[in-house]
């Protein structure tokens, strides 16, 4: 057997809670592993632990399984009768039977010799506390994410000077404002309701000099060139008024030059009652503006008029955890997502998770973390993260002309066999946003970048697209991924067609809970290496992806009752080059 396959532990993904009574259990063999059982049991149904006790339990199979690129992922769920769960794993090949316990494997030999141990997994107590619990209006959310400065200019009265005329074209720099603000993204939210949106996630709307905001000077100040308070509160309840939530920028790793605090160290050095609630390794600094490089500050990536705090302070989580609490009274905001989630200390996300679901129990938080983030989604910090694996490998296989069908199903189960249940029904799932390139500057014409754009509303999770999206916006790398939104090209219908079939696919999203569903079922072979095809089952229906990026047309097998919900390049029973159909089927079929 191939032993450095196997791997399991009573922890994280691999064994956890999805609700009171169910327990998940997951386990990963290679593929020379053709029956996997589990044999599990109470642990003092035959006596004390220690006390001689003969213990056995009850086996069943492992019956659902997914493909990795080199290994297997089985899956099975277990119902406790007392709460608690000890156990371990038969394993099956063609020609060998071995068991696999905690302290390693053992010959069938070995499992009869008297008084040998016997090291089995053990889940020790099912506390209803510690479920990893996320909010359920998340799975069915839509999201838009506006960045404000580039958005909608609402009132001209708040431009910045040197504010530039809004233009829709290539050229935009780094330094450049054109007056995007609250009060344009109320104005359109008539158009974000129309386009069927259900979320918006703003990029950071406190005060700071440059147009990104990610450098904030005021924490506690809405910046005056997008707007104030009162604004705020008006452009929240309007948008929940018809019925979309919304979700802020946090900035909590890092603040900005001007910031109030770093000011006061600027000046007062070691002397400074703020002096510990930055990174600073050696003062005084040779030189501010090359600090970071030298080790003498810790800063965002090593840009020096953006030090890092130190959340490892008591003073300073908190002093965060009430800017964070303050939002969400003054603002009744639904979501925070967090800035460079991934270097602020675990301590501080554990503290403000628990006073921001004390505040608002169903509130989303999701950390920008661009990797396994499994240490920060056990359920006492954050409820998701962005899906930026997910999206990296759905842009691979249309760039990577050798990747086949088959490994984009090894991709996308890797990316769903990560984290929990609970935590995949809420990923924040995107293709691009104000930190990469547009996706329409990466795929080549229209067709490939709604088939993409289709298999993103596939996905298990909640969807998240960019400004701009819905019709098909372009942009090369920040920052020209934020340029202005082309209202009066819009407006006058230029994208009519395009903003038509966001629209499709954002309502089929809503109303197919299928769409939804986290459980995929890939084909056993692949007929054409450049065809992706899965299936999703439930409630009594099967609905069918096919998205067709082979060189060659392809012919779909129908039948009478199959009933097609979206579809591109798709005539009569022939789907071409470039083209997706998404489809109910009567009974499951293969192409």
């Amino acid at each position: 057997m191939e032993f450095a396959a196997v791997y399991h532990r009573a922890v994280d993904n691999y064994s956890y809670m999805l609700d009171e009574n169910q327990l998940i259990i997951n386990i990963k063999t290679g593929y020379d592993v053709k029956e996997v059982n589990i044999v599990y049991g109470d642990p003092f149904s035959n006596g004390i632990l220690g006390g001689g006790e003969e213990w056995t339990g009850d086996k069943a199979p492992i019956p659902f399984k997914k493909r990795l690129k080199y290994q297997l992922w089985w899956t099975t769920t277990i119902q406790p009768d007392y709460k608690r769960l000890k156990y371990y794993f038969e394993l099956v090949t063609d020609s060998e039977r071995w068991y696999y316990f905690e302290d390693g494997f053992v010959s069938d030999g070995q499992m009869h010799i008297k008084g040998r141990s016997r090291q089995c997994f053990t889940f020790p107590w099912m506390n209803p506390i510690d479920i990893n619990k996320v909010p359920d209006w998340v799975n069915e959310t839509v999201w838009y994410q506006i960045f404000p400065e580039r958005f909608c200019n609402g009132d001209p009265s708040r431009n910045p000077e040197h504010v530039k005329e809004w233009k829709y074209e290539t050229g935009i720099k780094h330094r450049d404002f054109y007056g995007g603000d609250i009060k344009g993204m109320r104005k359109k939210l008539d158009y974000l309701k129309e386009l069927g949106i259900t979320g918006i996630y703003t990029t950071p709307i406190n005060e700071a000099p440059s147009n990104h905001k990610y450098d904030t000077t005021d924490y506690e100040k809405i910046d005056p060139h997008f707007g104030d308070d009162e604004e705020m509160r008006n452009f929240v309840t309007e948008a929940h008024q018809r019925g979309i939530r919304v979700m802020l920028d946090a900035v909590f790793n890092h603040a900005g030059y001007f910031f109030k605090p770093w000011q006061d160290v600027l000046t007062n050095g070691r002397d400074s009652v703020y002096f510990d609630w930055f990174m600073i390794n050696e003062w005084p600094l040779s030189n501010q503006w090359d600090a970071a490089k030298k080790k003498q500050l810790y800063t965002f990536a090593f840009c020096d008029a953006m030090p890092k705090l130190n959340t490892n302070n008591k003073d300073v989580r908190k002093y965060l955890i009430d800017v964070a609490c303050g939002w969400v009274k003054k603002y009744d905001v639904d979501g925070i997502r967090l800035d460079v989630a991934n270097e602020v200390s675990h301590v501080f996300c554990k503290e403000l998770r628990t006073a921001l679901k004390e505040l608002k129990p169903d509130i989303y938080i999701l950390g920008e973390i661009w990797h396994d983030a499994i240490l920060w989604l056990r359920g006492d910090e954050y409820d998701s993260v962005m899906n930026y694996p997910l999206g990296s490998s759905i842009k691979d296989f249309f760039i990577d002309k050798s990747l086949t069908g088959e490994d984009f199903e090894f991709m996308i189960n890797r990316c769903y066999t990560n984290y929990m249940n609970q935590t995949n029904d809420v990923l924040f799932n995107l293709l691009d946003s104000h930190d990469t390139i547009r996706l329409r500057s990466v795929v080549n014409g229209l067709d490939e970048y709604n088939c993409l754009i289709a298999l993103l509303f596939t996905m298990p999770g909640t969807t998240c697209i960019y400004y701009g999206t819905e019709i098909g916006m372009e942009g090369g790398f920040d920052p020209d991924c934020r340029r202005c939104m082309p209202w009066e090209d819009i407006e006058q219908g230029k994208y009519n067609e395009q903003i038509s079939r966001t629209k499709q696919l954002i309502k089929l999203r809503k109303e197919e809970k299928l769409m939804r569903e986290r459980n995929f079922h890939f084909p056993a072979d692949y007929a054409n290496p450049r065809v992706i095809q899965f299936q999703k089952m439930g409630w009594g229906e099967t609905l069918e992806v096919i998205v067709n990026s082979s060189e060659e047309d392809l012919e779909i097998v129908k039948d009478k009752d199959s009933k097609i919900l979206f579809s591109i390049r798709l005539e009569g029973d022939v789907l071409h080059t470039n083209g997706v159909c998404i489809r109910y089927l009567s009974n499951k079929q293969n192409i």
